[in-house]
């Protein structure tokens, strides 16, 4: 199959998705039968804007994703096909795109890449279990903090012991002086 050569009039739609297979942080292949045209803009509207969700014929796809250097996705380009091009964090495409298939079951998961590596539908949706990029940086940066802040804590303990020490000395001696004094 991907040794035929393309028509003309369909080499600008391959050299299209081949450019969102590269340029995209992840993909997801859905199965859309059953979704009425209203649904599927719902749907473009939950993904945000820096997600594609656009319909595709399967051998052009399949075409797109092997130009692009996809590999292990020819068996999921069976049925009628949607991609989802995530640009932004794909853990949050992920959830939106179960949310989705929750509230309306004929949209089916089938597949997806991500870091140029094929994705299962369960893999797919354990991304979609991870929390997002921004709530895992805002964790590290907490126990990072949390770190520093022991450091710090004991890089002062032997300095302020060594004032207490300090001071318990002249407390003495002045409790001595002011003895020998009387």
């Amino acid at each position: 199959m991907a040794d035929k050569p393309v028509r003309a009039d369909k080499a600008s739609a391959v050299s299209e998705l081949t450019d969102n297979f590269r340029n995209s942080a992840a993909t997801v292949l859905t199965e859309y039968r059953g979704l009425t045209v209203k649904q599927i803009t719902e749907l473009r509207r939950s993904l945000g804007k820096e997600t594609k969700y656009s319909v595709s014929k399967n051998t052009l796809a399949k075409r797109a994703a092997t130009d692009a250097g996809i590999e292990g996705l020819d068996a999921l380009f069976t049925g009628p096909t949607a991609l989802a091009f995530v640009s932004g964090d794909p853990v949050e495409a992920a959830k939106s795109l179960r949310a989705f298939a929750k509230a309306n079951p004929v949209l089916k998961i089938k597949g997806g890449v991500f870091e140029g590596k094929p994705l299962t539908a369960d893999e797919v949706n354990k991304l979609a279990d991870l929390e997002s990029r921004e709530v895992l940086l805002a964790k590290l940066a907490g126990a990072m903090k949390g770190n520093l802040s022991k450091a710090a804590a004991t890089f002062q303990a032997p300095l302020s012991q060594a004032v207490r020490l300090v001071d318990a000395l002249r407390a003495e001696r002045e409790k001595d002086g002011s003895a020998e004094a009387a």
